[in-house]
């Protein structure tokens, strides 16, 4: 995945996941920075290794289709 790519998939991550509870951010950080839950939802995104970005934003995407 190129770089803009990438980008634009941890803003999009950034942006659905400030519109989900605070608990389920808390699974995400479980999933995908198990070993610092403390870190802010932001950083844990920007840390994400590129090849998990895809699952990281059907996730997130389905979570908010749950909500509505």
């Amino acid at each position: 995945m190129n770089e803009q790519l990438q980008q634009f998939a941890r803003q999009e991550l950034k942006n659905g996941l400030s519109q989900l509870p605070e608990a389920w951010q808390m699974t995400f950080k479980r999933m995908y920075s198990h070993k610092d839950l403390e870190a802010n939802i932001s950083d844990v995104v920007d840390r994400m290794p590129a090849d998990k970005l895809d699952l990281a934003m059907q996730q997130v995407q389905r979570s908010l289709e749950k909500q509505k």
